[in-house]
């Protein structure tokens, strides 16, 4: 009972954090929210198991999987909010987290090798809780997570095509989705 109680005190937070993209359903704040949800079940889930025989192959996995996590949503984050010239209003684009209202194309720092390090940071994140128990349920939300955060970067890209136009088109031909050199 706790950790339904639990799920629904965080599905509110994460509603209110994404109420301006569940009212335009085609953005890719939907598919983000959707992957939240997904980790948030995935975490609560294996809850138990966190911190239980932390030698086995899985636990040493989850580390550092959880620990690599870190790095490219801070790279990301120092990156967008340093070089993206943020701005509070985008012209239709009302869906968008605060630091997402960039108005220059970011092609440097990480973003030169991935063109969604945030979105990489939270599927490493959902694979690392993921390996925190290995069972049939976390093996359905972790596919169904990384699904998701799939869908959020295709829809993001349709997004900054949509905003920045030709030059979007060009990086994502030079650029890799997650990993750098890979995927």
């Amino acid at each position: 009972m706790l950790k339904i109680a639990a799920f629904f005190v965080i599905s509110v937070v994460l509603v209110y954090i994404s109420r301006a993209s569940l009212r335009g359903p085609h953005t890719h704040g939907l598919y983000r929210f959707l992957a939240w949800e997904f980790m948030t079940a995935l975490l609560l889930l294996n809850i138990e198991s966190w911190f239980l025989d932390p030698l086995s192959w899985n636990q040493l996995i989850s580390w550092f999987l959880l620990t690599v996590s870190i790095v490219p949503f801070a790279f990301g984050v120092q990156t967008l909010t340093t070089r993206g010239k943020t701005v509070q209003h985008r012209e239709n684009d009302d869906q968008l987290l605060g630091f997402e209202k960039t108005t220059n194309l970011v092609t440097t720092g990480i973003y030169h090798y991935i063109r969604h390090p945030l979105y990489s940071s939270l599927l490493i994140l959902a694979w690392g809780i993921f390996f925190k128990e290995v069972t049939w349920p976390s093996i359905l939300l972790v596919v169904a997570a990384t699904g998701s955060l799939l869908a959020t970067a295709k829809a993001d890209e349709a997004e900054c095509i949509r905003f920045f136009g030709t030059p979007y088109q060009e990086y994502i031909r030079q650029t890799k989705m997650f990993v750098p050199f890979l995927f």
